[in-house]
């Protein structure tokens, strides 16, 4: 919930925030990504000027708007940003770019999307599968990508080289990476050359997932100030310092070979 008014009585009583302003005043959060329909412009108008409030009154510098695939027309994404332009001009800048708000098939939804990244810099997410896609992506107007150490760090790394060979922007986004996985994903950021850090929001949404982890690697796993702190990550094997972490996994669930 965004504020009082969602409230519904059935949040969880477990000691970890949950309106978005305590979130960003026990974090020191400054970027935020607005999740959108897509599919209701109304909704997402209205959502972009609120949480663009809450930003402002709390010091967060920057948005991202996220309309997570469902946009099929350019005008609905132009047409929300020249709104906010008109109505909210301190918000619509403070968008930092707009994310993926086309199909994320690329090949069978050819849309021309220039008039969008006119506007802000587009960023391919879902679509950015591999390096070829993301050629026809900057071909039809795209002009950056997310990297998500999710689609393999091979992929990622290729996604990489190919988007800055050809001028396109980077971010590093997660899909709410807990335990290990927060590692490399935090080191390619670390590497990437992004424009904003990195998008991290394990300890938001499982907080209590990566306490082995934790234990080691403490501010790779808490976000302070709006950052993560990767300095105790060295070492060989991504820098894991694996055997101090004392991780107690399940038994597993089938065995191969001898």
């Amino acid at each position: 919930p965004l504020d009082e008014t969602e409230l519904d009585g059935t949040e969880p009583d477990d000691g970890y925030p949950v309106l978005l302003a305590d979130w960003i005043k026990r974090d020191g959060l400054k970027c935020l990504k607005v999740k959108l329909r897509g599919n209701d412009e109304r909704w997402d108008y209205e959502r972009l000027v609120k949480v663009g409030q809450i930003a402002l009154r709390h010091d967060v510098y920057w948005l991202t708007a996220d309309f997570n695939c469902t946009v099929t027309d350019p005008s609905y994404v132009n047409e929300i940003l020249d709104r906010l332009m008109i109505e909210h001009p301190r918000i619509y800048g403070m968008i930092l770019y707009v994310e993926q708000p086309f199909p994320y098939d690329l090949e069978r939804n050819q849309i021309d999307v220039h008039s969008v990244s006119a506007r802000k810099p587009l960023f391919m997410d879902e679509s950015a599968h591999d390096w070829h896609l993301i050629r026809l992506g900057r071909k039809l107007g795209w002009t950056g990508v997310a990297l998500k150490t999710c689609k393999t760090q091979t992929g990622a790394l290729l996604s990489l080289c190919w988007a800055k060979a050809h001028g396109m922007t980077l971010m590093v986004q997660d899909l709410t990476n807990p335990m290990l996985a927060q590692i490399p994903h935090l080191l390619l950021a670390a590497h990437a050359g992004t424009i904003m850090g990195v998008e991290t929001n394990s300890m938001q949404f499982y907080p209590e997932a990566s306490l082995p982890e934790a234990e080691v690697h403490p501010g790779a796993y808490s976000r302070r100030e709006g950052m993560v702190d990767i300095s105790t990550v060295q070492g060989p094997g991504f820098g894991y310092r694996i055997g101090e972490i004392k991780r107690v996994l399940p038994s597993p669930a089938a065995r191969f070979g001898d």
